[in-house]
């Protein structure tokens, strides 16, 4: 068995998927239209036969109560991995990315946390081997 999507709730799909590709890096993968929405998906550059993220539409009470939840609790709507969070960290500052938790070292692993400018809080991490 093996992780094929993941989904995170977003506000505007086409917001979303500008950030997720023109900020992230992500890449384009599926964009079907489906009603009034789109399925929608990215995924990494490096591993494009890899897990997709799904760009979901928030179009329902409990979606949005639900992201705006955690994201008030500081909970990351998802967690993606890095080779060096500070240098992630000063290449997205240096586009606008709005961080919440700043570069922060754990021993064997870092992690910083940013918004997504579509309602999530999405963490970035590096995890040492060991």
């Amino acid at each position: 068995m093996r992780i094929i999507y993941n989904s995170v709730f977003v506000d505007d799909q086409a917001k979303a998927l500008a950030f997720y590709t023109d900020v992230l890096g992500f890449v384009k993968k599926e964009d079907v239209p489906v009603g009034e929405f789109r399925w929608l998906t990215v995924v990494s550059p490096d591993e494009r036969n890899g897990t997709e993220l799904v760009l979901e539409p928030n179009d329902n009470a409990a979606a949005k109560e639900y992201q705006r939840a955690i994201f008030a609790q500081g909970i990351p709507a998802a967690v993606f991995g890095v080779d060096n969070v500070q240098a992630e960290y000063e290449r997205l500052t240096e586009l606008g990315v709005e961080f919440k938790v700043e570069p922060t070292d754990y021993g064997h692993y870092s992690l910083a946390s940013f918004n997504d400018t579509c309602g999530n809080l999405i963490q970035i991490q590096k995890v040492e081997a060991g």
